[in-house]
């Protein structure tokens, strides 16, 4: 099964080269602004692609599946799987997406750390094989240069803690997500892939290519 990764595209979509897979994931932030016509455009293009399957899931930035979801979904139509809070199983594997994040100044999907996002990730079943969140575990391709030149890590903690107990179930293969940029790779933990699929940097240029696993 080859899964092909995307995210944090912000419009500039049409400069990336998709490589073929079974399926395609884009882990949020798809906008910029999040408006009706960005998500439209957005929608033409991932939904013309020629995998087999698609699953979106939204991020901070994508504020529309935020305010009228059902106006967003409708955009999406039925050839893309929109995860909120939900689950899909496609070709025996359960999927998982959330859109939820920490809180950055006022953007959409943000939620303040500790209870708010525990209940969140709580939700998340035990047999979850592949997770999709828009925003990074606590510690997991998660860093943030500073002014300073030191690093900072933005990732959830509540949602590193979810995990730990997804991989003692022995169920999770696979996490995708994106939003802090520079942490833009792969790396494996706990026996788990982990994929920050970032296309754009910090600067919002299309600087990275998409990410192929094979499962």
């Amino acid at each position: 099964m080859r899964i092909v990764c995307l995210s944090d595209t912000h419009n500039r979509h049409r400069q990336i080269e998709v490589p073929p897979g079974e399926i395609l994931i884009h882990s949020g932030d798809a906008t910029t602004n999040g408006t009706l016509d960005e998500v439209k455009a957005f929608a033409g293009w991932f939904g013309r692609l020629p995998h087999k399957h698609k699953i979106f899931v939204a991020g901070n930035h994508d504020w529309l599946f935020q305010r009228d979801p059902d106006a967003a979904s409708k955009l999406l139509g039925g050839g893309i799987t929109y995860l909120q809070d939900s689950v899909a199983e496609i070709d025996g594997l359960k999927f998982y997406g959330s859109p939820w994040q920490p809180r950055f100044y006022d953007w959409a999907f943000n939620l303040f750390r500790g209870k708010e996002l525990a209940e969140k990730w709580n939700l998340i079943p035990d047999d979850t094989e592949i997770l999709i969140t828009h925003g990074p575990p606590y510690g997991i391709l998660d860093e943030v240069e500073t002014p300073h030149g030191s690093a900072s890590h933005e990732g959830c903690q509540d949602l590193f803690e979810r995990i730990k107990v997804l991989v003692d179930g022995g169920q999770l293969k696979l996490h995708v997500f994106g939003h802090i940029h520079g942490g833009y790779g792969t790396s494996e933990a706990f026996g788990v892939r982990f994929v920050n699929a970032s296309n754009c940097d910090e600067g919002y240029r299309v600087t990275n290519s998409p990410v192929v696993i094979d499962l």
